[in-house]
């Protein structure tokens, strides 16, 4: 167990490396829940201050990055949250699958601060609901709002309204310029992403015997030692063998992301 990790209920997976430096606990002392996904990193000066917090496998934290807030923070696979980010959570905040978080950025789910005995009007608390394959470049300050799929924020954005699916936005406020750019994803077939991704295991040199490429969910078999990658579902069978997470790790970030069935 982490001497670092202050918490109740303490759920940590396989091969996770938290430096020495970072702080885990609740709001007041013990947190309720902390939860780490498998092969995930959390860096020297991170502070993870949340009463339950979870985060899904293959995930980055890096240096001096604060996560905080008593509602729930709950982040997906294969996050990669960059140096010197803050991530709040007082209205509650959930990030989805294969998010990137980029260095210096910011991500609210509340505002407080005015004097509403004296007349402030501003004093709010609403989730921050970002989905999946999200990326906000770097620099971006984010209020709550809704965050579609696939959606882009470009580098010193601020979003300020809800994000749509598979938009690019830029500016200060953030509008989507997606009708200047294209979109975030171009979409790929299911034949062509079946030969980039074999392409990339022969590429790794990776023992090719201990994993299997298919594209039909049908195909895959959960009971022999194999780890098969379905590109149909973006899905892996987790068999925890060496093979298997090597390979994660050469796909990760930008060549391919997986998450477990």
């Amino acid at each position: 167990m982490f001497d670092n990790i202050n918490a109740e209920k303490v759920t940590v997976g396989r091969n996770v490396v938290i430096e020495d430096s970072a702080i885990i606990r609740g709001i007041n002392g013990k947190s309720k829940s902390i939860f780490i996904g498998d092969n995930t990193y959390i860096g020297k000066n991170v502070q993870i201050i949340c009463d339950d917090f979870s985060i899904g496998d293959y995930s980055k934290i890096h240096h001096n990055t604060n996560i905080h807030g008593y509602k729930p923070c709950h982040i997906g696979h294969n996050a990669w949250i960059g140096q010197y980010c803050i991530i709040d959570s007082i209205g509650g905040t959930t990030i989805g699958d294969n998010c990137g978080i980029g260095a210096h950025s910011q991500l609210w789910s509340h505002i407080k601060y005015g004097d509403t005995l004296e007349g402030s009007r501003f004093l709010s608390e609403s989730p921050l609901v970002i989905g999946n394959d999200v990326w906000f470049v770097g620099h971006c300050i984010v209020s709550p709002v809704n965050v579609k799929d696939k959606a882009l924020a470009l580098v010193g954005s601020v979003i300020t309204k809800d994000m749509d699916y598979n938009c690019i936005y830029a500016g200060s406020p953030a509008k989507d310029i997606s009708s200047k750019t294209g979109f975030h994803f171009n979409e790929r077939g299911l034949e062509e992403k079946f030969e980039m991704l074999k392409n990339h295991l022969n590429e790794s040199k990776l023992d090719s015997g201990k994993i299997r490429i298919v594209k039909d969910t049908l195909k895959v078999c959960f009971e022999d030692d194999m780890t098969y990658f379905d590109v149909s579902s973006r899905k892996y069978t987790k068999k925890y063998n060496k093979t298997e997470i090597q390979f994660m790790k050469y796909l990760l970030p930008e060549k391919g992301k997986f998450t477990p069935f």
